[in-house]
């Protein structure tokens, strides 16, 4: 967003990068010296190149500061997954070997592949997995 802000569509895409302190070609802005047959370093361009005007500057250090910005987690599981987890739990508890061949375990998961995903929900929402197994055992003492 900020290089669209700051684009002139009067001038071609190097010109526009090259006034906002931007390479157009990563190969030219960092030579990467070659190796000659002998194992000696050789510079890959002769050229030197010369200073460049930054007349926008202020692009550069707008995405220099929003990429030192932390990043935010968002890690989260899929509706369906916490929804065949709870079920498993619910009607089979800590026994996995025979939750593997009952209906709902559509993509024919292993007691160890079962086992991982609810050890995944616990990580992900410990709370809710606490509320969760505080309820069944409500369930099985009203029942009882």
């Amino acid at each position: 967003s900020h290089i669209r802000h700051a684009w002139d569509p009067t001038k071609s895409v190097a010109q526009n990068l090259a006034e906002m302190g931007l390479a157009d070609d990563p190969n030219k802005a960092v030579p990467v010296p070659r190796k000659n047959l002998l194992g000696m370093e050789v510079e890959s361009d002769g050229r030197k190149q010369g200073k460049k005007i930054v007349r926008k500057p202020y692009v550069v250090n707008e995405m220099e500061y929003e990429a030192s910005l932390p990043e935010k987690k968002s890690n989260t599981l899929s509706r369906d997954l916490i929804d065949y987890v709870r079920y498993m739990i619910q009607n089979h508890g800590e026994n996995y070997k025979a939750s593997t061949g009952y209906e709902k375990n559509y993509y024919q998961d292993t007691p160890k592949q079962i086992k991982r995903k609810i050890n995944v929900y616990k990580n992900f929402y410990p709370e809710e997995y606490k509320d969760f197994i505080a309820s069944l055992k409500q369930e099985k003492m009203d029942v009882q």
